[in-house]
């Protein structure tokens, strides 16, 4: 049954999708095996469906994500993400292009993002903490001018707890695919989110920002690197990196 779900779901969906709820299915059973047990202390339940994908080698290799936003693209997509700002159409727009470009000038994760409240953000020391990440590791980082900015405009407008608000169940911005699909058109340029993530990523590499700054300005573990473990992570040590990569991006999107 889970081969044929996982089967059925990838064929409708996708693959990548597919290995979404199987992962998720074989927590779900891991847990109750640890879980619950009967009167002399055995698990009630035995064994893991979703082990016949591992047994089997059913599931699906999905390859990270190498896109990115072309340096020549940048200018068109940046004049397709202010063109949000007017549009009548929805009220959510002017939110989703700030929300677009706090993810290009960050390189953090969409989610991250997303859920990023207020009493986060420390506008007079120019720094935001991250504390529900990826990794489990709290996280702060510096505010650059670039950034405060869209943040002093969007609080001018603030009616929630959320930086980037929604009126949905969640309260924050789950999936802005509309207007995505409206920068897409207007730009010309195809793109993900995580598409952000990785242009960030790939220019201040290109600019030869230290390996150690960039992998904790994304949050990258550095556990298995010995000297990254004697590095005290500082904001102002990653001050000046940030600010380096916003001013490179301002200079490709002609800002």
């Amino acid at each position: 049954m889970v081969s044929k779900r996982q089967n059925k779901i990838g064929t409708e969906r996708g693959e990548g999708y597919a290995n979404l709820p199987m992962h998720f299915l074989r927590a779900l059973f891991n847990f109750a095996i640890a879980q619950y047990k009967d009167g002399n202390g055995h698990s009630i339940l035995r064994e893991n469906p979703v082990m016949r994908l591992t047994q089997t080698r059913a599931w699906y290799r999905v390859d990270r994500s190498q896109t990115v936003i072309k340096s020549h693209q940048l200018t068109l997509w940046y004049q397709a993400v202010i063109s949000l700002k007017q549009d009548q159409s929805s009220s959510q727009s002017a939110l989703v292009a700030d929300y677009l470009l706090f993810l290009l000038f960050t390189g953090l994760r969409r989610q991250e993002v997303a859920t990023l409240k207020w009493s986060a953000i420390d506008l007079n020391d120019r720094s935001f903490t991250l504390k529900d990440t990826k990794n489990r590791e709290p996280l702060t980082l510096p505010l650059t001018d670039f950034i405060v900015q869209l943040l002093e405009s969007r609080k001018v407008v603030k009616y929630s707890e959320y930086v980037f608000a929604d009126d949905g169940k969640a309260g924050y911005l789950i999936e802005p695919r509309r207007q995505v699909q409206k920068v897409t058109e207007f730009s010309g340029v195809i793109f993900t989110l995580h598409d952000l993530r990785c242009t960030f990523i790939t220019i201040a590499e290109n600019i030869d920002i230290s390996a150690y700054a960039l992998k904790r300005l994304v949050n990258h573990k550095m556990s298995s690197d010995v000297t990254a473990s004697y590095i005290v992570n500082d904001v102002e040590r990653l001050r000046r990196p940030m600010e380096q990569i916003s001013l490179k991006l301002l200079q490709l999107l002609k800002v």
